[in-house]
């Protein structure tokens, strides 16, 4: 009986060690990810590299030479140009899944549009995404503020490491921009191609909470009419009737505008003008002209300041990704791409 006894105790206790075997580990893991302890930047980049052999050739334009870094290395780049580092936490995990997805697209698509030189998928620039390299954040950022906020951008990638944005199996087109004038833009509307994902939503909170939701500028009517390209209408026809909106978007943009007998799209007049958006109000007051426009970039999907305003409501990235493109999954990319 007491044998029985000892025995019974002895794989109770063998079980309990080895069930502790595994917890164990995964607590340390847990805690070291969550805790205060500091993580060298190159452990960082371990945490970030691995499991994803995925590499990315980049063209840096000041440098005039092709970068292959490590697909999230490079994301990670991205999110520090792209988005302000203050942002919520989710803001930059929805960001970073938005710039992965754009890049893998462009990679599986075999797209090397827009890019001045063979061997790499993207610029560092606007005509894609930007992206800023490390050795340019240190100069951005010394010391204990380089730290933290790496800390911060490294968490939104290990968070989201692999993550993509797609539409039936396919990585989307995940455009994305500053503030919305309220609503975002169906993709036809500013580049004449009709894409599901990316229809026209409400975004409330860019005029609540964004810097750059108003923006107003003057200019002579020579310069007015000259950065137009059209000709100036006589004094005789001056006054607000001079501008007359003749259609709408359905986000709520200037499709089309008449400007004296000229007709134009909201497009060419913002792009004509270095408008901030294509939703805006013109006055002409004595020899100049006064331009409002609401938002900031071309409103197709998601609003980067839209993305915060939903973070800071406790909203999740995967939850910003869902509700800025239209009938999108959040998939792991496939690391043999």
């Amino acid at each position: 009986m007491n044998i029985h006894r000892y025995i019974l105790w002895f794989v109770l206790w063998a079980g309990v060690l080895l069930l502790a075997s595994f917890i164990i580990p995964v607590i340390l893991v847990d805690n070291d990810e969550n805790s205060n302890k500091k993580i060298t930047q190159d452990e960082r980049n371990g945490i970030i590299e691995q499991e994803n052999p995925i590499y990315v050739p980049i063209y840096l334009t000041n440098e005039k030479k092709i970068e292959v870094l490590p697909l999230e290395r490079y994301v990670r780049g991205v999110i520090a140009a792209e988005m302000p580092i203050d942002f919520e936490l989710e803001a930059l995990k929805a960001q970073a899944i938005a710039a992965r997805t754009y890049i893998i697209r462009r990679m599986v698509e075999q797209d090397f549009s827009n890019v001045p030189v063979k061997g790499a998928y993207v610029t560092d620039t606007v005509s894609h995404q930007v992206y800023i390299s490390e050795d340019k954040l240190k100069q951005r950022w010394t010391g204990d503020v380089y730290e933290k906020n790496m800390e911060k951008i490294n968490r939104a990638v290990i968070e989201t490491r692999g993550l993509v944005a797609t539409y039936e199996d396919h990585p989307i087109n995940s455009t994305f921009f500053s503030t919305s004038n309220g609503y975002t833009e169906n993709s036809e509307e500013y580049w004449n191609i009709e894409l599901p994902y990316l229809r026209s939503v409400q975004s409330p909170w860019d005029a609540e909470i964004s810097p750059k939701f108003k923006n107003t500028m003057v200019l002579s009517s020579k310069e007015f009419f000259n950065k137009l390209n059209i000709n100036p209408v006589q004094p005789a026809s001056t006054g607000q009737s001079l501008f007359k909106i003749l259609e709408w978007t359905e986000g709520h943009r200037i499709k089309k505008i008449a400007i004296g007998d000229v007709i134009l799209t909201g497009r060419e007049v913002r792009e004509r003008l270095g408008l901030s958006s294509s939703q805006f109000e013109m006055k002409m007051i004595d020899n100049q002209v006064q331009i409002t426009s609401y938002g900031y970039g071309h409103g197709v999907g998601m609003s980067q300041w839209g993305a915060n305003g939903m973070a800071m409501e406790g909203r999740t990235a995967q939850e910003i990704l869902l509700y800025y493109y239209q009938g999108i999954e959040v998939q792991r990319v496939n690391p043999t791409l």
